[in-house]
């Protein structure tokens, strides 16, 4: 790998944060590696299996996690959710109970409780990796990472960049992700979009700012999606109005400095955050975004069966 984890083993990725700084920058080497065409530890991962267990609708993170562990010679066993017990009242701990008994060697899940995972990690019982597709709207760890990535591959490191993460920020486990990572990792964060979306639990990170006060200063703006199905009424929501206030038009896009790039975790409300005609525009970062999702989730696997 394109560095040394520090730790002995690296049973589980369930979140960035319990990685030290040195850590998440090997994997973003290693996945760097992999994307410029470096041979994947498919050696040892051929008698490997992995099921991908999602409990809420997903295409990027999970086919990309398909493809990762497709790209590695692993075995994926087929999993859904309306056709297995826990139709029948199973439960999540009693579903990955049997799996890893069965034989499986990784579940990746995504689960709408926030920290699923732990019952699972702390388990002596199930023996299979964990790895956390997304918990709720607390955190997506392998979202961050593939954002890191992104953004490393841009400008090369992290220090001094000046990052406005924009939208619907309460709801998003990317926004927490990112925000605690990149801090971390000597970036200055901004916050922007509708207040009542905004928690004070963010100003530790950093200050929240109209977009018309960043739009020029920024290096990066990361917009998040208005996620409809966590809020309980929208009322009488506009995409037109939330655009011209909160989102990113034609008009701001050219204020954006020469070297600004823009990034979403996608799928993109096209004409609500962000125009449509911007999604796959020269400064756009989106479609690299998702190719780079591969080869981060490539990079994680092999970690936690390499240990």
């Amino acid at each position: 790998m394109g560095g040394t984890l520090n730790r002995n083993q690296l049973n589980h990725f369930v979140s960035v944060e319990a990685l030290t700084n040195e850590e998440v920058l090997s994997l973003i080497q290693r996945s760097e590696e992999l994307k410029n065409g470096a041979t994947p530890i498919r050696l040892h991962h051929e008698d490997k299996y992995a099921v991908n267990l999602f409990f809420e609708n997903s295409t990027r993170t999970h086919k990309s996690f398909e493809m990762a562990e497709t790209k590695l010679g692993m075995k994926v066993i087929d999993f859904e959710p309306s056709l297995s017990s826990l139709s029948k009242g199973e439960s999540l701990y009693d579903t990955v109970l049997t799996l890893s008994a069965i034989g499986l060697d990784v579940a990746v899940i995504r689960h709408s409780s926030q920290d699923f995972y732990q019952e699972l990690i702390d388990s002596p019982s199930i023996t299979c990796s964990i790895i956390n597709g997304g918990d709720g709207a607390s955190q997506h760890p392998s979202q961050c990472l593939l954002d890191l990535m992104t953004i490393y591959e841009e400008f090369g490191y992290f220090e001094n960049l000046k990052i406005a993460i924009v939208g619907d920020l309460t709801h998003s486990r990317v926004a927490r992700s990112n925000m605690q990572m990149l801090k971390r990792l000597g970036a200055t964060i901004f916050f922007s979009g509708p207040l009542e979306w905004y928690d004070d639990s963010f100003n530790q990170y950093g200050q929240n700012v109209p977009l018309d006060d960043l739009i020029d200063k920024v290096d990066v703006v990361m917009l998040l999606r208005v996620q409809h199905e966590r809020h309980e009424t929208y009322g009488n929501f506009s995409k037109t109005a939330y655009l011209n206030r909160y989102g990113l038009n034609e008009e701001r896009e050219r204020k954006m400095l020469d070297h600004a790039i823009i990034m979403h975790p996608a799928p993109v409300n096209r004409g609500v955050e962000l125009q449509g005609s911007l999604v796959e525009c020269a400064r756009s970062r989106i479609v690299t975004q998702m190719t780079n999702g591969v080869y981060t989730r490539m990079a994680i696997l092999e970690a936690v069966l390499e240990k």
